[in-house]
């Protein structure tokens, strides 16, 4: 499987667990739902750019997957940034941060993969 859609696989799973599901997809990512009773709300909203993002590449082709994965580098980037700004706040705990910050890392990373490997087709 190439990264590209592993990736988009990956994003319609979390998407409609943060959809069907958003505490304890929030929970599972250390965040703290009951905590945070709004970040339902944020979960869904989340959940539907996921679940979007990751059906429009998968159904994608030629120069548009390629546009889309771009677009997908640049949402992962910001939640790289978003993670870096909230763990320098101190609002989550640092592993906490640590993980959704690797996993955004990841996701550029397999993003920028797919790039570099869909070159030579």
């Amino acid at each position: 499987m190439d990264p590209v859609t592993g990736l988009s696989l990956g994003r319609i799973a979390i998407g409609v667990g943060a959809l069907v599901a958003p505490g304890p997809t929030a929970k599972a990512f250390g965040l703290d739902p009951a905590g945070n009773p709004q970040l339902g709300y944020f979960g869904r909203m989340f959940g539907a750019r996921e679940v979007a993002l990751g059906a429009v590449t998968l159904a994608s082709k030629g120069a548009l997957r390629r546009n889309l994965t771009l677009v997908g580098i640049a949402v992962d980037g910001s939640d790289v940034a978003t993670g870096a700004l909230e763990l320098s706040a101190r609002t989550v705990p640092k592993l906490t941060g640590g993980v959704l910050i690797g996993a955004a890392v990841g996701a550029v990373g397999a993003g920028l993969a797919g790039l570099v490997l869909s070159r030579g087709k």
